[in-house]
């Protein structure tokens, strides 16, 4: 059962969730997501998830890896952090570690004002990116909508859609 999405009560704003890795097309889901938050009087949420695989060895080595992938993953929020600020929006920023579609659901179920998920495909012959290609299976639906914004879209163009 999804919870009630609480973003259009008293005290509560529309949350725009965004998740940061480090395909190229992320960065077009940050400022379409960012500017749908500034348009709307909404908030911008930054997620990044560290996969768990990363760290299968010794402990020790384990523990800096770890610490290595916290490292970059708090860079990357802030790289894209800094460019919503250019667009005058504070964001929320995030770090889980797991499973992304399980972190995603996880957040989206524990922030109750996350109204909408901002995923970007990209338009290389790879495909459109792992999350596009994680909400296209089977049985990972989202309990909220997902807007998908082709990579290939301007500044200007997110600014006239947005």
């Amino acid at each position: 059962m999804v919870s009630k999405r609480l973003s259009r009560e008293a005290g509560h704003r529309r949350k725009f969730l965004a998740i940061i890795d480090d395909t190229p097309e992320c960065e077009r889901a940050v400022a379409y997501a960012a500017r749908r938050a500034k348009t709307t009087g909404g908030v911008l949420v930054l997620l990044f998830v560290i996969e768990p695989g990363d760290f299968q060895h010794w402990l020790g080595v384990e523990k800096i890896m770890r610490e290595e992938a916290t490292a970059a993953a708090k860079a990357a929020l802030d790289q894209h952090a800094a460019r919503a600020r250019e667009q005058g929006i504070e964001p929320e920023l995030a770090i889980r570690e797991g499973k992304p579609s399980e972190e995603i659901h996880g957040l989206i179920e524990e922030d109750q004002d996350i109204a909408i998920l901002v995923l970007a495909a990209g338009m290389g012959k790879e495909g459109p990116g792992p999350l596009v290609s994680l909400v296209a299976g089977k049985g990972t639906g989202f309990p909220i909508p997902v807007t998908v914004v082709p990579q290939n879209l301007s500044d200007e163009d997110i600014a006239n859609l947005a």
